[in-house]
């Protein structure tokens, strides 16, 4: 016995059979924690897919939320979210090749989904998913340190913020500078055209003045007559055009049922009977609107010079409007929507005022770029105001405009833009499309931030 306990022959055998079970418990730690790691990569991936398809814009989840007259739980997007990261986490998908051809090959894995958990609320605009899960792998190696399976877990999360709901009111101003020629070479065309006019103050003139006479005859002769037979556009007929094209537009870029509603109003039909008028009521068919508005005219007078060409008052139109349109919301909901007034003009006033004018009167005339105050009033109420302004065309052989408009001609537009909500301000030039930018500021104004994760 002395001499086996003395004997070291044969040590390293012995050291190696007892040193095996942990080497191969930390090789085996070393892959099964490798499955782990490529486990919980799948199941992350699951999940971001996950809250990401419940909350798609066209899911029935959101069609759900937005339905929604109150703030909560979104049922639907919290079902939905669930069996995405069911479907996406039970199998793992590889490639093969079985005669030479590229197939896919589903193989189970040793691995139980302990919890899924999808929460998914509307709140305000934004509709917020989240969900956490838990896994368990079974282990192929550290079962031979007594470790028979591995937890996994985490989450995902994704906002979605909702489009609003928005009421637009167009205001469009139809009075008679807007009778002028639409374009630089229609503005030579209506020159031409009117050389040999003898109406008084018709001749040679870029002016479409919708003459009409006392007894309510139309005057054939009238420069708005000359216009049309001789194929000129002019301003008003390019915005009742334009109005036409956005709300095929905004057919088109409608999320939601309802979602955009419209109405359209002018300064008037007629000098006589300057007042704010409803061509078209706020409706969700914006169809209704296209009738209503296709036929906008530009405002008659009953002879040259009526009321001492009085006929453009803002400081009245935006009163009016103002009254017109009910306490905006926040757009979550068709019951709620947000208001705006989509205000096209040359920015150019012209009125009886005798007292506030910003500009020289004449008598009681006050010709000015719009007074500001009465957009702020629209503002204040938490009203958006988008103006398109039609810049106003210089008319340098035109002795009135060289006397009156020409000295604060530089300031039109930047009272325009003054007017407007903040980023929604859009000159359109004369060589420009109306139709095209009324779109443009159109877009802008629904634009909203998408998909966050």
């Amino acid at each position: 016995m002395k001499k086996l306990f003395a004997d070291r022959a044969g040590n390293f055998a012995v050291i190696g059979a007892i040193a095996i079970v942990p080497i191969l418990g930390a090789a085996g730690m070393a892959v099964d924690f490798s499955r782990a790691m490529e486990l919980k990569s799948r199941l992350q991936n699951a999940a971001d897919a996950a809250v990401l398809g419940s909350i798609a814009e066209r899911s029935a989840g959101v069609a759900q939320a937005v339905g929604m007259t109150s703030d909560g739980p979104v049922p639907l997007s919290e079902a939905e979210a669930e069996a995405l990261f069911k479907a996406q986490s039970q199998a793992k998908t590889n490639s093969i090749k079985e005669d030479g051809i590229e197939k896919e090959k589903i193989e189970s894995e040793d691995m139980k989904l302990d919890l899924v958990k999808a929460t998914v609320v509307k709140d305000g605009k934004d509709i917020k998913a989240k969900l956490a899960y838990q896994a368990t792998l079974k282990t192929s190696f550290l079962r031979i340190l007594g470790k028979d399976s591995l937890s996994v877990s985490g989450g995902a999360t994704a906002v979605y913020q909702t489009q609003s709901f928005m009421d637009f009111y167009m205001l469009l101003d139809n009075t008679p500078s807007m009778g002028v020629a639409a374009t630089p070479a229609d503005v030579l065309k209506m020159e031409a055209a009117t050389k040999n006019v003898s109406d008084a103050g018709s001749r040679s003139c870029a002016f479409a003045c919708h003459i009409v006479a006392e007894n309510g005859t139309i005057n054939t002769n009238s420069n708005y007559f000359v216009a049309k037979n001789n194929g000129i556009e002019i301003r008003i007929d390019v915005v009742a055009k334009a109005v036409k094209a956005l709300t095929s537009e905004a057919e088109r870029q409608q999320s939601y049922p309802n979602q955009f509603r419209m109405a359209a109003y002018t300064f008037g039909e007629k000098a006589e009977d300057v007042k704010l008028l409803k061509v078209a009521d706020l409706t969700s068919d914006l169809s209704k609107v296209r009738t209503g508005t296709k036929d906008i005219k530009l405002m008659s007078i009953p002879k040259q010079g009526y009321n001492n060409d009085q006929q453009t008052s803002f400081d009245d139109a935006l009163t009016e409007i103002n009254k017109e349109i009910s306490a905006p919301g926040n757009g979550t909901t068709s019951t709620n929507p947000e208001k705006v007034v989509f205000f096209v003009s040359d920015g150019v006033g012209d009125s009886k005022k005798p007292k506030g004018c910003t500009k020289k009167l004449t008598g009681t005339r006050c010709q000015e770029p719009i007074d500001i105050t009465y957009c702020q009033t629209l503002k204040d109420r938490g009203i958006k105001i988008a103006v398109l302004y039609t810049t106003y065309l210089p008319l340098p052989t035109n002795s009135w405009y060289n006397s009156w408009i020409k000295p604060f001609q530089s300031e039109i537009g930047t009272r325009m833009e003054a007017c407007a909500s903040p980023g929604y301000y859009f000159e359109v030039s004369p060589t420009e499309g109306i139709e095209k930018a009324m779109k443009a500021l159109f877009n802008k104004i629904i634009r909203t931030p998408r998909l966050t994760s």
